[in-house]
């Protein structure tokens, strides 16, 4: 089972901000008390009747800023979405928001790995999930010079290092291996022994697998939908991820291994150093 990434969680919070930013939020129902986490007791009375500020995102972390100076702080867990002005509730439905403009939110998870929480925004980077996080991937401080500070010395594979959000901020499997494969670098290549001109183009590989899965909507595996109910298609781009035995561009088969639970895909003849 794979959980929204961030292209997913981005998706997310691109398809939230039309209904909330500026809006004050009429009603707020936790619905059970608690998912992965106790929910926090005084959630409703610190968001009901505040106005939504700004959306966000950090690493695979959804972010609703308010006038009041909290933060609410999603994680879609394994199955979440929310679901945008739903005709019934549904019995996974967890957390629902309604604004004064009448529209309705419902966030969904009907596995609860996911959670919720409150944070001040005035010191969100001290949430602790937060601060132990490298660069988020699609911001100017990641660059091949950060990888090579970094990796120097690691001997674990580059896939591994990649998936350590200590070194990159909410990079997941599924794009880590579409990235390694744009940029022709082995997942078990040595981090440490990878050159600078290889990492900048990693780097480039990493930043353009994203925003094309962005732009796709996300990939949708399984569970996923966005909150307007519409699937992603990123998963039909896809150049080895998913596709153990079918041919690479170049004609040679992908080739899958399992680590950790964790499946790796990757082609044996663009894919060597």
């Amino acid at each position: 089972m794979q959980m929204p990434e961030l292209p997913e969680v981005e998706t997310t919070v691109r398809g939230l901000t039309p209904v909330l930013l500026g809006q004050r939020l009429a009603s707020v129902e936790p619905r059970r008390a608690d998912l992965r986490k106790a929910i926090p007791v005084d959630l409703r009375q610190r968001l009901t009747g505040a106005t939504v500020t700004a959306l966000g995102r950090r690493a695979k972390y959804g972010t609703i800023a308010t006038d009041r100076g909290d933060t609410l702080i999603f994680h879609l867990g394994m199955s979440g979405r929310w679901r945008v002005d739903p005709v019934e509730v549904e019995p996974h439905d967890h957390l629902l928001i309604e604004t004064d403009a009448g529209r309705r939110l419902a966030l969904n998870d009907p596995r609860r790995f996911g959670f919720v929480d409150l944070w001040s925004t005035a010191d969100l980077t001290a949430y602790p999930p937060f601060m132990a996080m490298g660069p988020e991937p699609l911001g100017a401080a990641l660059t091949g010079g950060h990888l090579r500070a970094a990796l120097a010395g690691r001997r674990a594979p580059i896939k591994a290092m990649l998936l350590d959000q200590r070194i990159v901020a909410g990079l997941g499997n599924i794009y880590v291996c579409e990235a390694l494969h744009r940029a022709r670098i082995a997942p078990g290549r040595q981090a440490g022994r990878i050159g600078l001109p290889r990492l900048e183009r990693l780097v480039d590989a990493i930043k353009a697998v994203l925003l094309d899965a962005i732009a796709a909507g996300g990939s949708s595996l399984r569970d996923f939908a966005h909150p307007d109910g519409a699937l992603g298609y990123f998963s039909k781009q896809f150049l080895v991820y998913g596709r153990e035995d079918q041919d690479c561009a170049c004609g040679v088969p992908v080739r899958r291994r399992t680590e950790g639970g964790r499946s790796t895909f990757w082609c044996p003849a663009c894919q060597r150093g």
